[in-house]
């Protein structure tokens, strides 16, 4: 690791987690245990990233201080109540600052949260039929469930229109979204609450949490709009922060980062991953480590730079391979 550190890893670092769980496999290993939380925080502080604000984190990189200290930002996506209950009193045991990306309809519990739902679905069923994916899952024990879940939230992320196909699914289960989402998301007081503790950054992440690329471009700019205008308006602070919903290629490109820009926002994070690097850092497509369930050295291979080289020399063979073939 010490070796890939010095040869791939950035001046910095984004991280995203998104829940904090403390019954972990009762939640099929969705999100982040806490144990693997706490020792994330201590991998970064014994690695020597010192951790800090986004803003905090540019400004440092815009100034190419060659001995400047390496950079660690802690990001939590879509508001879940652990963030305030479960990973604040350890963050703030380490003095450590964080952004919570909050898209309104979680707060005011009009998210489509297909994906609590069909977790919620396949805690409590041993057979869930997907209809319109055409599949059964026989699922009576931990593993299979696991197993389900996973292949369904695949299949969504394959195409994001396909969530919206999910709503028999629910009605046949009698899932209540808007019960999921009171039961898991921050409410407008507690979201307030968050807002005025000194280490907390609350930011933007769209009106619906709909992946924008499939949106037309009105469409897209209003979800931008609106989240910003609601989340100011409720806490009474500038909200300049975005992260993209899902952050994949599917879901966002340069389109929603020009329209993030024209609304008022001075930063966009992706799912990308990658470090960054002071001479090439583009603020409204800026990449993150992601942290679910993972063990802890898959996160140390990640901050190390194991991935850029694994690309590197992915990238390398692409390219080598077909003339390797035209000199045979």
């Amino acid at each position: 690791m010490a070796v890939f550190r010095q040869l791939f890893s950035g001046q910095a670092v984004i991280v995203m987690f998104h829940e904090i769980q403390r019954d972990f496999r009762h939640e099929l290993m969705t999100g982040t245990s806490v144990e693997l939380f706490q020792q994330c925080l201590s991998s970064l502080r014994r690695q020597g990233w010192k951790i800090v604000t986004l803003d905090e984190c540019l400004h440092a990189l815009s100034l190419g201080d060659p001995k400047a200290p390496r950079y660690a930002v802690i990001t939590f996506d879509d508001g879940y109540r652990d963030v305030l209950s479960v990973a604040l009193p350890i963050l703030e045991q380490d003095n450590a600052p964080f952004t919570v990306y909050v898209p309104t309809a979680a707060p005011t519990r009009a998210l489509k949260s297909w994906w609590l739902g069909m977790r919620e679905i396949f805690r409590r069923a041993d057979h869930v039929t997907i209809d319109p994916m055409g599949v059964r899952f026989d699922c009576s024990d931990f593993l299979s469930k696991k197993k389900g879940l996973k292949a369904v939230v695949k299949w969504v992320h394959e195409d994001y229109r396909r969530a919206a196909l999910l709503d028999r699914t629910f009605e046949t289960h009698r899932i209540s979204l808007s019960a999921l989402n009171a039961a898991y998301f921050m409410d407008e007081r507690e979201l307030q609450a968050l807002s005025r503790h000194p280490l907390a950054s609350i930011g933007g992440h769209s009106t619906s949490h709909a992946a924008l690329a499939t949106l037309d471009p009105s469409s897209a700019r209003a979800e931008l709009e609106d989240n910003r205008m609601y989340l100011e308006t409720l806490l009474g602070l500038p909200v300049r922060h975005l992260a993209f919903p899902y952050g994949t290629p599917g879901a966002c490109g340069p389109r929603e980062a020009h329209i993030a820009e024209q609304v008022g926002f001075s930063t966009a994070v992706t799912t990308r991953k990658g470090h960054l690097d002071g001479a090439s850092v583009n603020r409204f497509w800026l990449p993150r480590i992601g942290l679910g369930c993972h063990p802890r050295i898959s996160f140390e291979a990640n901050l190390s730079g194991v991935h850029v080289a694994a690309q590197a020399v992915s990238n390398a063979v692409s390219v080598d391979l077909p003339l390797r073939s035209r000199a045979k």
